[in-house]
């Protein structure tokens, strides 16, 4: 397979945009994180930019293997991973901007109900695509995991 540099380019530097732009809409929130009770496996702060870019590359170079098959499913694959960027988005301006971590659960739900249609979906296009979305599915995992948390703690 032949490497289209802009185009991959281009799809990192798209789920990157959406990654800078949540933390540019919600850059205080390193502060209101610390503020709260923190459950026990709870990293760091610094751990979260450095893993949530590696996220975002992986998901750009998957959704590039997508865009570059020629499947007849690719766009329905495509529209579910934008889908779940959307979500992702959604849940740090509703965690950190509105503070309401119980909604924020609930968006986190939907996000990793999306992750894992997004992954069947990339499976049966490309499996290197849809393994490239495990770290993801993972991480996501935890993160509902410190969010209930997050909200059982601070009530």
């Amino acid at each position: 397979m032949q490497i289209n540099w802009k185009q991959l380019l281009i799809s990192i530097g798209i789920s990157l945009g959406i990654g800078a732009l949540a933390g540019f809409l919600t850059q205080n929130s390193m502060e209101v994180y610390n503020q709260l009770k923190q459950p026990v496996l709870s990293p760091p702060g610094w751990v979260f930019p450095i893993v949530w870019t590696i996220l975002y590359i992986l998901m750009g170079i998957s959704a590039y293997l997508i865009y570059e098959s020629n499947s007849p499913n690719k766009e329905k694959a495509l529209t579910i991973y934008g889908w779940q960027l959307f979500f992702n988005f959604l849940w740090s301006i509703i965690f950190f901007n509105l503070q309401n971590i119980l909604l924020a659960f609930f968006v986190l739900i939907i996000l990793w109900i999306l992750i894992v249609v997004m992954i069947k979906s990339f499976k049966e296009i490309n499996p290197l695509a849809a393994w490239l979305q495990i770290p993801y599915l993972l991480w996501v995992t935890f993160a509902g995991y410190l969010n209930l948390m997050l909200y059982t703690l601070n009530q």
